[in-house]
C-alpha cells in the first residue's frame, strides 16, 4: 500500500507532468450497485464528488449507503440490514471508452469478523480496484460501469453477500466467492 501511494505522489507532483493535472472543475457522482442470489443480496448507493485534474483523473470524497437482505433456504429465515460509511476514490478515464479506478471506504457493519451477524456494528474497511467502461454523452453525463475487486476482503466485509464469482477448488467443487462485485455510476458536471 505505500508503494502505491509513493507512486502515485511521484507521479502527481512530476513537474513535466503535473502540468497536465490542474483542477479544471468538479463533477458530482451516483453509483448503483445491485446483485441478488438465492442467498441474499444487496442494493445501494454511493455520492461522490469529483474533482477533475486535466481530462484523465477525477479524484474525491464518497458517501455510502446500502441495504442487504439474506435468506437461509434451510430454515426458510429472512433478515436485512444497513450500511452506510465514507471514504475517497480515485478514477482515470482513457479514450472515452475506458477507466480504471480505487475507492476506498470505511462502512459500519453488523457482521463479526467471522462473517456473522451481530448485535454490534462494526467497522469494516473496503479497498476496491477495478475498471471498465467509461463514456460521456453531450457534456451532460458520464456513465462509468464495472467491475471492482476487494483487495482488503475483510471478514466483516458488508458487501461479502454481494460476491457472484465462485472460486472452484482442484475438485472442482465450490470453494466460496471472489470478492467482486459490479457497479454502476452516472457523473454529472457542475
Amino acid at each position: 500500500m505505500k508503494t502505491i501511494i509513493a507512486i502515485s505522489l511521484l507521479i502527481i507532483t512530476h513537474k513535466s507532468f503535473a502540468q497536465d493535472f490542474e483542477a479544471n472543475g468538479s463533477e458530482i457522482g451516483i453509483d448503483l450497485a445491485f446483485s441478488a442470489s438465492n442467498f441474499g443480496g444487496n442494493a445501494g448507493m454511493g455520492l461522490k464528488y469529483g474533482i477533475n485534474f486535466g481530462e484523465i483523473l477525477i479524484i474525491g470524497p464518497s458517501l455510502r449507503y446500502e441495504r442487504t437482505w439474506n435468506k437461509n433456504n434451510i430454515t426458510g429465515t429472512q433478515g436485512g440490514f444497513n450500511v452506510f460509511g465514507g471514504g475517497v476514490f480515485a478514477h482515470a478515464r482513457f479514450a472515452n471508452a475506458l477507466f480504471i479506478g480505487a475507492e476506498i471506504e470505511m462502512l459500519r457493519s453488523p457482521y463479526t469478523k467471522y462473517g456473522q451477524l451481530s448485535f454490534s456494528n462494526t467497522w469494516a474497511p473496503t479497498l476496491f480496484l477495478g475498471g471498465g467502461f467509461s463514456r460521456e454523452f453531450n457534456e451532460v453525463v458520464r456513465i462509468n460501469a464495472g467491475l471492482y475487486y476487494d483487495i482488503i476482503n475483510a471478514g466483516n466485509s458488508p458487501f461479502r453477500s454481494s460476491y457472484f464469482m465462485q472460486k472452484k477448488g482442484p475438485n472442482g467443487v465450490s470453494n466460496g466467492y471472489l470478492p467482486i462485485i459490479g457497479r454502476i455510476a452516472f457523473f454529472f458536471p457542475l
